[in-house]
């Protein structure tokens, strides 16, 4: 069994303004994934520009903190939504929905397709390899908030999280931040390297994405708020994750059919 390391939240000060780890982990997200996005574009033939880059970059991140946000007090609190509307604006408590930010995320690439001209699935394809940085981030910034706990565990690793009961749970934000940042990114990235149809990569985005979250939210604690829903055992991610998994097989499917 091991013991939270204890880590104050916010990671420094200038004068009123407090400066949050979990800020800090987006900001990561996002300028780890554009330093990549240069480094492929710069590569002959990519068929993209800096320019064009530094401009996705910016649609992406509206979508994804809007979508985010709004995606969370839906999905997960809409109860205290309703009572408390002001309460979206206070992003440095946490309260930010993957499955809400990618839905904003591909809204904000529709208009970037209606502005530019490039088909979406390009658009997708590109933006998908990139998208495990800000995954892999804000999991570290869950488990720097001591956030998002597992399920009581009797492994060695179990830890003891603050304000969770005093029982060894599961570090499950450690557990997403290797499957759903570190393994998801190597795969996509190792596969987008090579010449593959369009749709490819949104797909085994969407397929990877949704098995590894389903997955791993066995061994996380449902959203007290929520707790199980479905046959009192599936947890919302898990919900939200099992439409992803079927989209991602249908473009396979729409990939192959009209290859053969």
């Amino acid at each position: 069994m091991l013991n939270y390391p204890s880590i104050n939240p916010i990671a420094f000060s200038l004068g009123p303004l407090k400066v949050h780890w979990y800020g800090l982990m987006y900001a990561v997200g996002f300028i780890g994934a554009w330093l990549l996005a240069i480094y492929r574009v710069k590569k002959p033939n990519s068929g993209w520009t800096i320019e064009e880059v530094s401009d996705l970059l910016f649609y992406t991140a509206l979508g994804v903190i809007l979508g985010g946000r709004v995606g969370y007090m839906l999905f997960y609190d809409l109860g205290n939504f309703l009572n408390h509307p002001w309460i979206i604006f206070k992003v440095w408590q946490g309260g930010m929905s993957f499955h809400g930010g990618l839905l904003g995320v591909l809204f904000a690439f529709y208009l970037y397709h209606q502005k530019t001209g490039r088909h979406f699935f390009d658009i997708t394809d590109f933006a998908a390899p990139f998208v495990p940085i800000g995954l892999g981030a804000g999991r570290m910034g869950n488990f720097i908030n001591g956030e998002l706990w597992g399920r009581f565990s009797d492994a060695p690793w179990a830890m003891v999280f603050p304000h969770a009961g005093g029982l060894p749970r599961h570090p499950s934000q450690l557990y997403e931040f290797f499957f759903e940042g570190v393994v998801l990114f190597i795969a996509l990235w190792i596969y987008s390297n090579k010449k593959r149809p369009r749709m490819a990569v949104s797909a085994w985005f969407a397929i990877l994405y949704g098995f590894f979250r389903f997955s791993l939210e066995f061994f996380r604690e449902p959203d007290p708020q929520l707790g199980f829903l479905a046959w009192n055992w599936l947890t919302m991610g898990q919900l939200l994750s099992i439409p992803m998994i079927f989209f991602g097989l249908f473009l396979l499917y729409r990939i192959y059919r009209n290859k053969t």
